[in-house]
């Protein structure tokens, strides 16, 4: 099973302000990215392509679905981590020691009105679950959190939240032997 996974192109959004699920569209100066990475050849090969439904994701999953002439599956339990009542506010205004309590514990701090990071690794694992029982080569396209993840479980590897995510923009193969 060869699985693709693209990071969606940099978000319309101001530098510094936390967006997880803020739904942001692409920034143009980056909406060039979406017909080479929808051209990618390595992408050759797919059966479906599984999106986010955030519009920084869906947009660049549907061009690449079209170019590939396979079908589209637009899933929840691919968006990024919920920040809660930290979407949409500039990094800098969130209290020290709460961005703290976050560092320490990223399995289980929760924002206000957010998700842990467990919840966050629950969802993404019900997604690699049903592509394990799929056993067809895909593409995935979601947000630097969720693909974290996903590569993790995907290569049998212990999750690590802190870890750097994939650039935005990119794909990275995963292949994964199945029986």
């Amino acid at each position: 099973m060869r699985i693709a996974l693209i990071r969606h192109p940099a978000p319309l959004i101001a530098p510094g302000i936390c967006y997880g699920r803020l739904d942001v569209g692409v920034d143009p100066s980056a909406e060039q990215q979406i017909g080479g990475l929808a051209a990618d050849p390595r992408l050759h090969g797919a059966t479906r392509v599984w999106t986010s439904p955030a519009r920084r994701c869906r947009g660049l999953a549907e061009a690449v679905a079209l170019a590939l002439s396979v079908p589209l599956t637009v899933d929840p339990r691919l968006q990024e981590l919920d920040f809660g009542e930290w979407e949409g506010r500039p990094w800098d205004t969130i209290a020290r020691a709460d961005l703290d309590r976050w560092a320490a514990s990223p399995l289980h701090f929760r924002s206000p009105g957010g998700e842990s990071g467990v919840q966050l690794i629950d969802r993404v694992g019900d997604v690699q679950a049903e592509l394990s029982r799929h056993r067809q080569d895909c593409v995935i396209v979601s947000h630097g959190g969720p693909l974290r993840v996903l590569a993790a479980l995907l290569l049998g590897k212990p999750v690590d939240l802190l870890a750097a995510a994939p650039p935005m923009g990119s794909v990275s193969i995963v292949t994964r032997s199945v029986a």
